[in-house]
């Protein structure tokens, strides 16, 4: 069995849903290396998040974009944590509805997606910089 890991750094993204499957796939190459195997994406940030969704229709993430802000809003007066922004609290909670990190099956070296999957880059503040991620693949 082999193993891989890499640290990644995604540059500075407005607040939305964004697509980054070739980002990720093109800074990772020894996926290539692997005939069935996992890979893991996880991101250092509990500010942002990642998830698979739609890689076709841009209107996707813009309405997901649209439902989490109403579904967890800005300035609720039973926010505590509010010394980091209006954004930031909310910020957290849809780190966390969201998740971390995402598994997927790698087979003949390739990430294997359905043909409308594509991994998201959920960046939840106004203005979040950069993301790290932490990249693992492993497999025959």
């Amino acid at each position: 069995m082999k193993f891989f890991q890499k640290n990644i750094r995604l540059g500075s993204r407005s607040r939305g849903f964004h697509l980054v499957t070739d980002e990720i796939t093109s800074s990772f190459g020894e996926i290539r290396e692997l005939k069935i195997g996992m890979f893991q994406a996880f991101i250092l940030h509990t500010s942002a998040s990642l998830t698979l969704n739609e890689n076709a229709d841009p209107s996707v993430r813009t309405d997901m974009e649209s439902h989490f802000n109403t579904l967890v809003p800005e300035r609720q007066p039973y926010y505590t944590h509010i010394y980091e922004g209006d954004d930031d609290m909310p910020a957290h909670i849809k780190a966390s509805l969201l998740g971390s990190s995402l598994m997927i099956p790698i087979t003949n070296g390739r990430l294997n997606l359905g043909a409308w999957q594509g991994i998201y880059l959920c960046e939840h503040r106004n203005h979040g910089g950069g993301r790290k991620l932490v990249l693992t693949a492993w497999g025959i």
